[in-house]
């Protein structure tokens, strides 16, 4: 009787019933529960069980479900508590839709960790900040919502994503990420830390990217650092295909068995790969086995982690759960309703405002642009319960009566030698979605059920498009009943879909500029589009299209702007389209059409605000120097254009800050590919340069005073405390936000400052309230690289207080009786190449294929590293160096001097290696380097060489000797 079995028994100890259930499995069964879609064992009363529910800021993918703001919407609220409520209600909701589907899972893949390093990754939507340690608290506080606060029984099993340093989609599988130590230890890792060890995480995803030349997929990151942080069992998912890659697009190994072994043995558990089909990955699991390359108590280990997740989630155990009794009842309740509400409120940041804002009652408003009527998902949303634009939102608070509209489309037709692209009437049964209920329309498929598009003969029956210009050349065209053409995958075109969406969006053209007119592009297909005899389709040939405006959409937005007392322009970006996951975006500048459009509201009325409603940020210093008032919100979910409504109107002051900088222009940006935040002066924590707005920035209708900065030292504690006033006359909240900057504390780049803490308030008019932030002293330190630890140096740091990280009220400097400035001890301990302060042209790659790292020339000619403060010794003590590199005839030179740019020193050493026996072939020369004292050294690498490693033997030691490595 399944009752008897101790596994089943909640009363035992979690670890003795995981033993009892493994125990009971066969090998082969053990070997099942390692894919995504682990089999049910029907001897044992197991039921299936897939790892894996999208889970962003809504359960995602399952049908109609509450949809929040995008998660950098949630970051620019600031508000640890809203994202744990927010949390909260996403759980419960899956464990409601689970009450009635099966198919919703509820091991959870999100939240999205990743700090926003570079504005221009396509997926920027997904994470909610560019500091690792808002990220972290804001990571910490959704997962314990998703999590729950029964100290056994989870609601959800979040899974954080994506292990590690991931912003680019761009060659996303292929593209190694360069990060030097302190890179790893101050930015990427500290914004997965907290959520972990905050308890409330069950796993990670490792990213399709390689780090340092290693895919993320057999990091020994995972053992070095992630399983140290919590005795919990940590599941770590692979990414969907990824395990594929390391034999496919990486050619990391030869074969896959070679590669799931990797992948097991560094930690992966779960491998999502091949679908639903656990066959190939199972096949390869148990060749590994056969092979040596992995061993039962690999698979074990896996296993037990995968379990130890079930375990939690409650499913041995008899009867409902704690989560489970209410489950029905928790589906789009009222309260997850105006929780959405509050959320797209709270995210709301006032860019700019000259006075324009708030809109009396009364005040009639012209709401124009390509977002206005428009109430956008992404891909990681649900279905839409409820579509709120800002059309709806203002007409519902203002009146209809008091609002004018227009999209700010170009109404065109298109005509070709055949005649005029005409849609074919359809009966309203047949409407796009008529058939699909609620689902999102990113799920849905090109629709083969309607006629394709036919060619007319006559003018007159020509259909007009609403013809949309989304930037970098995509465009989408609309029929005047709203739906938008498509191509299905029998190539023909049809108005068929209600938004652009899907994996691969069929919604998108090109036009491409030929002789006298122009061919229409497919995007995702590459054809272009064509008239045949059954209708019109893409090929590989395109028919030559006119395009005849019938009006411009400035000139219907110049007009509705002239006869309103306020214009609101709403431009922004569609998520499915120029920047999404497997496409990053190519500029910050907004796209010219929607610019034309709010320079047209702003030449017919000066009383023009922009809000932007995006995914990421925009450099819009033209429309920020003309405008007198500019608003951003992220894509606000099901109840954004209620929260905007009330914003302008004042109902709400807004108080959301930007979570992430803006900046001025796209020279701003270093390369995408540039993961180096501190070398190459990345986000607010290092860039020199004047942002269009800062990280932290947001407006509101009232002022506030700061006062009394104190800081009183308690063990490891600074209690820091500080005054925040309203000092106007709207109730409303601040985010008060500390930074903390180091003063001549270290030789070597620190941040310009950092957040160490922030409150979200609400203050009356004219009400105080004195705001306490703990901050642990180790928050002030850094990663020494040459002692390979984290450190507090001794110094001066100045605490600051403030509105963002450009609004500083209040300082105060306090002294830390840190660890004392120390030079590099290089005689005898060597110095590892990765461990360099500065460096010009380099990249770190992989030492070997299961740890260790090695610096090379970053395209193969030359490079150079600089060490600051080295120790060699004194007097002639110090009589050699050596180096360990694997290489093929290439020299590393080492010379004393003050920069990375190299110039002469005192003493120069020339190693020079001979070609060898391939990448992960390391050889060791030695020549004479006489030098003494603490010196800065430089290192320059010229050819294709990989440096491990340098080292400084006395004049009594014997020479360094040549050896080879074994490849790993």
């Amino acid at each position: 009787m399944t009752e008897c079995q101790p596994f089943r028994d909640p009363e035992l100890p979690l670890g003795k019933r995981v033993d009892d259930l493994l125990s009971r499995l066969t090998l082969t069964e053990r070997i099942s529960l390692l894919h995504q879609y682990a089999p049910g064992i029907p001897r044992l009363g197991i039921a299936p069980f897939r790892t894996g529910q999208e889970a962003l800021h809504g359960v995602a993918w399952m049908g109609p479900a509450t949809v929040f703001p995008q998660a950098v919407g949630l970051g620019a609220t600031w508000n640890d508590n809203l994202v744990r409520r927010v949390g909260e209600a996403v759980g419960t909701e899956a464990r409601a839709m689970r009450s009635r589907d099966d198919r919703v899972g509820l091991n959870v893949w999100a939240p999205t960790v990743n700090p926003l390093r570079h504005p221009l990754w396509g997926r920027n939507e997904e994470g909610y900040a560019e500091d690792p340690r808002l990220t972290a608290a804001l990571a910490a506080a959704y997962t314990r919502g998703l999590r729950g606060d029964h100290p056994a029984h989870w609601r959800t099993a979040p899974v954080l994503k994506h292990w590690l340093a991931h912003n680019n989609e761009t060659a996303r599988d292929t593209s190694s990420a360069s990060i030097r130590p302190r890179v790893l230890h101050e930015y990427d890792l500290r914004a997965f830390r907290a959520a972990v060890e905050a308890g409330a995480v069950a796993g990670v995803m490792p990213a399709y990217n390689l780090v340092n030349g290693r895919p993320n997929h057999v990091s020994p990151h995972l053992a070095e650092h992630l399983r140290t942080w919590t005795d919990d069992d940590l599941l770590v998912c692979s990414d969907a295909g990824a395990p594929s890659n390391l034999v496919a697009s990486q050619g990391y190994f030869d074969t896959h068995e070679e590669a799931v072994a990797a992948a097991l043995v560094a930690g992966v558990d779960s491998f999502t790969d091949h679908g639903t089909d656990a066959a190939p990955t199972i096949g390869f699991l148990r060749r590994a086995l056969v092979q040596d390359l992995v061993s039962e108590a690999d698979i074990d280990r896996a296993a037990r982690r995968h379990l130890s997740v079930r375990f939690r989630l409650g499913e041995f155990d008899p009867g409902p759960g704690p989560y489970d009794d209410a489950s029905a009842r928790g589906f789009d309740t009222p309260a997850h309703r105006a929780l959405a509400q509050e959320a797209a409120e709270q995210a709301v940041v006032l860019l700019k405002n000259d006075d324009l804002l708030p809109l009396a009652d009364g005040t009639r408003i012209a709401v124009v642009g390509l977002l206005a009527d428009a109430c956008k998902t992404d891909w990681y949303s649900g279905a839409l319960l409820r579509r709120d634009t800002p059309l709806d939102g203002l007409r519902a608070r203002f009146g209809a009566e008091h609002i004018t509209f227009a999209e700010g489309t170009d109404r065109v037709r298109l005509k070709c030698a055949a005649g005029w692209l005409r849609v074919p009437e359809c009966a309203a049964d047949d409407a796009p979605g008529a058939a699909a209920g609620a689902l999102d329309p990113a799920l849905l498929t090109g629709r083969t059920d309607l006629p394709p598009l036919t060619v007319a003969a006559d003018a007159a029956d020509a259909t007009e498009f609403a013809l949309a210009d989304w930037g970098q050349g995509v465009c989408t065209l609309r029929a005047p009943d709203g739906r938008h053409l498509s191509v299905a995958d029998d190539r023909f075109v049809r108005a068929s879909a209600r938004e652009p969406g899907g994996w691969v969006v069929q919604e998108t053209f090109t036009p491409v500029g030929h002789e006298d007119g122009c061919l229409l592009q497919h995007r995702a297909t590459g054809g272009y589009v064509s008239v045949a005899a059954d209708g019109v389709k893409v090929a590989d040939k395109g028919e030559l299209f006119e395009i005849e405006y019938v009006e411009r959409g400035e000139e219907a937005v110049a007009r509705v702007a002239a006869a309103a007392e306020a214009v609101l322009v709403v431009a922004g970006n569609d998520p499915h389209i120029n920047g999404r996951e497997t496409e990053d975006r190519t500029t910050l500048a907004l796209p010219e059409h929607q610019r034309r459009l709010w320079r047209a509201a702003r030449a017919a009325n000066p009383r023009t605000a922009l809000a932007l409603v995006s995914s990421y940020p925009y450099a819009v210093g033209d429309a920020d120097a003309d405008l007198p008032a500019l608003l951003w919100s992220a894509h606000g979910g099901q109840a954004a254009g209620t929260a905007l409504a009330r914003v302008l109107a004042g109902d709400v002051s807004p108080a959301g800050r930007l979570p992430q900088t803006w900046y001025a222009d796209d020279e701003d940006l270093p390369d995408l590919l540039d993961y180096d935040v501190i070398g190459s002066r990345q986000t607010y924590l290092y860039f020199d340069g004047s942002p269009l707005y800062p990280f932290g920035h947001g407006l509101g209708y009232t002022t506030f005073g700061y006062d009394e900065l104190t800081a009183v030292r308690d063990g490891e504690l600074l209690r820091v405390a500080f005054t925040v006033t309203n000092t106007g006359s709207v109730a409303a909240d601040e985010v008060a936000q500390l930074y903390v900057r180091a003063v001549d504390v270290s030789p070597v780049a620190r941040p310009r400052r950092q957040l160490v803490g922030h409150r979200r308030l609400h203050l009356a008019a004219g009400d105080s309230q004195r705001v306490e932030i703990g901050v642990p002293v180790a928050e002030l330190g850094m990663w020494d690289v040459a002692r390979e630890r984290w450190t507090v140096p001794r110094g001066t740091y100045q605490l600051q207080a403030g509105a963002s990280s450009e609004d500083i009220r209040l300082t105060y400097a306090v002294g830390i009786d840190g660890a004392p400035a120390a030079a590099r001890p290089v005689q005898g301990t060597g110095l590892a190449a990765h461990a360099y302060d500065e460096q010009r042209g380099t990249e770190i790659v992989d030492r070997t294929k299961t740890r260790g790292e090695a610096v090379a020339a970053a395209r193969g000619t030359e490079g150079e590293l600089l060490f600051r403060d080295c120790d060699f010794g004194p007097g002639v003590d110090v009589a050699g160096a050596g180096a360990e590199a694997a290489t093929a005839g290439v020299t590393v030179e080492a010379a004393l001097g003050g920069s990375v740019h190299l110039s002469a020193g005192h003493a120069t050493a020339t190693l020079t290696f001979a070609p060898g026996g391939g990448a992960y072939a390391y050889t060791t020369r030695s020549t004479a380097f006489p030098v003494s004292g603490v010196r800065d050294l430089s290192v320059r690498l010229r050819g294709p060489v990989r440096l491990a490693r340098l080292t400084f033997h006395g004049a009594g030691s014997p020479a360094i000797p040549t050896q080879r490595t074994p490849t790993r």
